[in-house]
Parts: structure tokens; C-alpha cells; sequence
């Protein structure tokens, strides 16, 4: 059977599929009407669009400007790159875009119209996937949004909603309270990405109405900015915020991307994508050169903002948000209270973390092993423009005073406070040897490989224990966990188990190599500890030289307190 360029997209997108426990107390599908696919070209064949909201829609509204524009309006192909998402209590889904930049172009032009989709060719190997969006003309804009989906409604190919802003979606965290305005909070995951916050601009009447939809049409998206004193502020994306980024110097990697002027009108000039920024003076001049957002974009005042919503992350590297550590889940606590995960603190070529603000236990910057933080609104007020915040755990060995996890990832609370949070440790890192923790110069080596495959973690957040971190689950050999979900008894638990065997696929023969890690004791000692690590999987059903499959786990727990 021969796979064909539209294959591929095909596969990619989401499913609304119904489960339900059977007689026996295992679950299964239902098989609903209402269960469809949602792919990466629903909408260019067969008339399914995904529909737009907000002030991006009069950037797709244009007849004609800067770039390439696909002549659909506000009527989207597909959706694709969908990683974590969240729900609402009006009883619909919400999914991530992240990774979209693999498909089609990031970079826009200051009217906020795409650059040419050739500008992503196809590339496909044995290892990449590239550029699908350029095989069928799709509309670079158009990718890293929250999707709404009704998945009780067979006729919903969701909505992309453009007030909560385009870029590397990971997650979102949904804040919904009677007579107050609607919070949405989401992180961009990629190295100096940032946090942001949606809040409508009318309030919430009925939590389990489902015309809440209708509230993230209107409003405001603000970006976070973390102050090294445990406060922090809000910043609105708009279009009079004043320009004010940060140095390169409080960065690690010493580089910051901003957008270029709204003159850089060719193909050309616009397609450096951004200024990158490594010297601390060079900033000054940008200062001198834009006033406000609005400086930096093109067109009348709704297309300027919807401009700015369509290049979110770069306008909030101009405004000052500060630049995080690839922040992944975001969950919002009965209380209030919002929970972050911060999976890497390492910078690479885009961009990196604030200095100031993610600190290793003692001290390190560009610290690779991750946070989970709390972040308390002022006077506890979705809409507050302050906060205050704190790292509720550190990842790291314990030896060095961290929690003994890595990466941390997708967040899950329970009705006790307690956080359940799984990892993200990269298979190329995973149970990689780690013979000396220093190299011949004294530097001090990489020690991800000691942190062993991905598992799922029980952090509280209340009482003595406040912090620490309890290892619950470990998965399969490269692996990573995904989307914990609770049914709302608590009773089941569903964990997504993605690509084991990653590297090194099926494992044959009950292949295992001997692997030596030097440890250390909780006080400080080292020891060499030898593993058996499995060349490969055969999981799930570890049959030998089965093949190694994704799946959907449950965890059923047998009693409730």
C-alpha cells in the first residue's frame, strides 16, 4: 500500500471518540454518532471547515497584503501539531496547536499575512516530516491556536479561537467563576517561551453554559512577567503597549528575538523572521527606534492587533514578558491558584530562560532538569493585572536538594490538591550511561540518563509534604507519558503511553545492555549503580519481538476515602 502526501496529514489532527465502562468495569469505545476525525485537512475535500473568532479574522479577511493569503477568509483547513489541551465546564474540549512551525512557516509579515508556504518545503526521511502545510497551500497563520471542539456535537470541526493569541500552544488551564470574567492560561513551549493569559471582556453568567464559548471572542491577551522577588505583573498585547524588552545579559543563551520593522516589506527582509538581539545596547536602540506595539505592525488599529495576536510570541519579547523555561502544562486549583510546569531550563538558538527567575537549588542557570510553580492571583481576582508567584518543586537529584524527577510535563490535580505530573526526559537523553560527572577540564557532565525512563509523580500541595515529590509510575523504555486525565469520581485514571521503543523500536531477542551511573546518596556520596536497560521495546503486550505500540492506559483505583 503506497502512503500519499494528503496520508499524512490525514493522520495528523484528532478524534472525538466516546468510552464508556462496560459490564465488566473495563472501558471501551461506544462507537457514538458523534465520534469523527478531525485531521490536518478536514475542510479542503469535503467542506469541514474549523471556523476563527477574535481580531486575527480581519488579517484573514484580506483580499490582499504583504504575503500569501489563501482567499478562505476566516474558514480554516484543519488542524495538526496538537499536543495537551484542556477542558470546560460547558462540556468542551480544548486542544493545543504546538509544534506547527514543522508544517508551515512561523515567521508573518508586520500585516500579520503568512510568508509564502513554499518557504516550508516538503522534506520527508526516515527520521523528518516536513513542510506538509506547502503541498496544499495552507495558510501559515492559520496554526498554533486553542481548538474548541463540542465532541457531543458530530457537526463541530471546532473553533479557533484568536484572542488567546497563536504560538507553540502546549497546554491550557481554563478558570471559570460566576459573576467574574473567564480566564484562560497558556504556555508557549519552546526555549524563552512565555505565559499568557486570556481574559474576556464580559463575565460568566452560568459556569455549564455553553454560550461561555461566546466569551473568547472578546477580550484581552496578557503575557507574564516574573519579577525575582516572587511578584509579578500581567502585560497586555495591545496595541499601545509601550516596547520595553529585556536585556540579552538576563537571558541565558544572551539572545532575544524581536519582530522587525513594518518597513521590511519583502520577502527577503522579512525572511530573517526576527531581529536577533545578542548585545544589551542594541536593545536601546530598538527602544529609540518603536514607542508601542503598534510601531511594529501594519494596517488599521484591528488589523495591527490581530497582527499581534498572530505573533504573540515575538510581541511579547518586545513588551518585556519574561522569557521562561519551555513551559509546558498549565492547571488551575479549586482555589485559584494556577500550577506551571517548566520542563527545561537549557537555552538553545531561539531564545532561553531569565536568569533571574529559574535558578537550579543552588544557584545554576541554565539549568536543565525543570519546575513546577504556583501562581497566586491578587486578591485572587481571575482578571488581576499582579501576582505573586513561587517554584513549588525543583527537579534535580535530591543530593543536590531537588526532588528527583526531570522535565516535568503535563499536570493533573485531584480533588485533595495533589498534583500528579508526568515527565519529558528526551529519548536521546534516557538511560544514557553516565560514567563521571565531571570531563576532563572539570565541567561538569550531563546526568539526564540517571533520571531513568519517564514516570508519573505525586507532588502535594498542601502540608508537610508540601513539595516533595513521590514516584507513583514508570513507564515503558522510551516513552514518554502523556495527558493524565481523572474521570470525575477520581475512581479511574487515563495516562497516554506515546511512542515506546522510540530509538531502538521492537526489541528483539530480549535484547539488554549493561550500563553503568554514578549516583548519589541523599548526603552527598557516590556510588556506581549497573543496569539492565532493554535495547528496544515490546510493550504493550511484551510478547517477545512483538512490535512496541502507543496506547491508552487506565489506573483504577479499587477504593475511595
Amino acid at each position: 500500500m503506497s502512503i500519499t502526501r494528503r496520508d499524512f496529514l490525514l493522520l495528523m489532527g484528532g478524534s472525538a471518540d466516546a468510552v464508556a465502562l462496560n459490564s465488566l468495569g473495563g472501558w471501551e469505545r461506544t462507537n457514538s454518532p458523534a465520534d469523527r476525525r478531525i485531521s490536518g485537512i478536514s475542510g479542503l475535500n469535503d467542506g469541514k471547515y474549523l471556523k476563527a473568532t477574535g481580531a486575527a479574522v480581519a488579517v484573514f479577511r484580506k483580499q490582499q497584503g504583504q504575503g500569501y493569503i489563501d482567499q478562505l477568509g476566516d474558514r480554516i483547513i484543519g488542524t495538526f501539531g496538537n499536543c495537551a489541551g484542556g477542558t470546560t465546564p460547558w462540556g468542551t474540549v480544548l486542544s493545543a496547536e504546538e509544534n506547527f512551525q514543522a508544517q508551515v512557516p512561523e515567521a508573518v509579515y508586520s500585516d500579520g499575512t503568512s510568508l509564502d508556504p513554499s518557504k516550508r518545503p516538503f522534506a520527508l526521511g526516515d527520521e523528518e516530516l516536513y513542510g506538509q502545510g506547502n503541498v496544499f497551500g495552507l495558510a501559515g497563520n492559520k496554526y498554533g491556536w486553542i481548538v474548541e471542539i463540542d465532541p457531543a456535537n458530530p457537526n463541530d470541526y471546532g473553533t479557533k479561537h484568536r484572542w488567546l493569541g497563536r504560538y507553540r500552544h502546549e497546554a491550557v488551564g481554563v478558570r471559570v467563576e460566576a459573576g467574574k470574567p473567564l480566564a484562560f492560561y497558556s504556555g508557549c513551549d519552546r526555549r524563552g517561551g512565555h505565559i499568557y493569559k486570556f481574559v474576556s471582556r464580559d463575565k460568566v453568567q452560568d459556569p455549564k453554559n455553553k454560550a461561555n464559548s461566546q466569551l473568547l471572542t472578546q477580550g484581552i491577551l496578557y503575557a507574564a512577567k516574573f519579577n525575582s522577588d516572587g511578584t509579578g505583573r500581567w502585560i497586555p498585547l495591545k496595541v499601545d503597549t509601550p516596547i520595553d524588552p529585556d536585556l540579552p545579559s538576563n537571558i541565558a543563551g544572551n539572545l532575544i528575538l524581536l519582530p522587525k520593522s513594518p518597513q521590511a516589506k519583502t520577502a527577503q527582509e522579512a525572511e530573517g523572521d526576527y531581529l536577533a538581539i545578542a548585545k544589551d545596547q542594541e536593545i536601546a536602540k530598538y527602544k529609540q527606534k518603536f514607542q508601542n506595539l503598534g510601531d511594529l505592525y501594519s494596517g488599521n488599529t484591528e488589523e495591527k492587533q490581530g497582527a499581534i495576536l498572530i505573533d504573540a510570541h515575538y510581541a511579547a519579547n518586545a513588551v518585556g514578558a519574561t522569557c521562561t523555561a519551555r513551559p509546558e502544562d498549565t492547571e488551575v486549583a479549586a482555589n485559584g491558584d494556577l500550577y506551571i510546569s517548566f520542563t527545561s531550563g537549557s537555552p538553545d538558538q531561539e531564545g532561553g530562560p531569565d536568569v533571574r527567575v529559574f535558578k537550579g537549588p543552588k544557584g545554576e542557570t541554565a539549568y536543565e532538569y525543570g519546575w513546577v510553580m504556583r501562581l497566586t492571583e491578587d486578591s485572587n481576582d481571575p482578571a488581576a493585572v499582579t501576582f505573586r508567584w513561587q517554584m513549588l518543586a525543583t527537579g534535580g537529584e535530591p543530593a543536590a536538594g531537588a526532588m528527583g524527577f526531570a522535565n516535568p510535563d503535563n499536570l493533573l490535580l485531584d480533588k485533595n490538591g495533589n498534583i500528579w505530573m508526568v515527565t519529558d526526559v528526551s529519548t536521546g537523553k534516557m538511560n544514557q550511561s553516565v560514567k563521571n560527572r565531571t570531563d576532563s577540564n572539570g565541567k561538569a557532565t550531563a546526568i539526564s540518563g540517571l533520571f531513568g525512563n519517564n514516570a508519573i509523580w505525586l507532588i502535594p500541595t498542601q502540608g508537610d509534604d508540601a513539595g516533595k515529590a513521590f514516584l507513583f509510575g514508570t513507564g515503558p523504555v522510551e516513552c514518554e507519558i502523556t495527558g493524565p486525565c481523572f474521570t470525575v469520581d477520581e475512581k479511574s485514571m487515563f495516562i497516554s503511553i506515546q511512542h515506546p521503543g522510540e530509538a531502538n523500536g521492537i526489541r528483539k531477542n530480549q535484547v539488554q545492555e549493561s550500563r553503568e551511573f554514578l549516583l548519589m546518596t541523599t548526603t552527598g556520596e557516590e556510588f556506581l549503580q549497573t543496569r539492565q536497560v532493554p535495547i528496544g521495546s515490546n510493550w504493550p503486550t511484551k510478547s517477545a519481538d512483538a512490535p512496541p505500540k502507543p496506547a491508552v492506559v487506565v489506573v483504577t483505583k479499587s477504593s475511595i476515602n
